[in-house]
């Protein structure tokens, strides 16, 4: 995951636009927007990042903080 593309997508897109292009990676189609990776797997990690962070800043959260949430989730699944 690569921080800045998933800051660009929180400050450029909103949860809609976030969700059409999840739902085209996952149909295997091109997303409408532009979003940073190396590879469709990296690319839709950035837009479900990005999607977590949208919802936890609507509930009045700042950038950084979710972001912090967001990432000790992660690694919480993977130990």
């Amino acid at each position: 995951m690569k921080i800045p593309a998933v800051k660009k997508l929180v400050e450029h897109y909103s949860l809609d636009e976030l969700n059409q292009a999840e739902e085209s990676i996952l149909n295997e189609e091109s997303p409408k927007i532009e979003i940073g990776g190396d590879d469709e797997g990296e690319m839709l990690t950035h837009v479900i990042a990005a999607q977590w962070i949208l919802k936890e800043m609507a509930k009045g959260e700042d950038f950084k903080s979710s972001l912090r949430n967001y990432t000790h989730k992660v690694r919480n699944s993977i130990s």
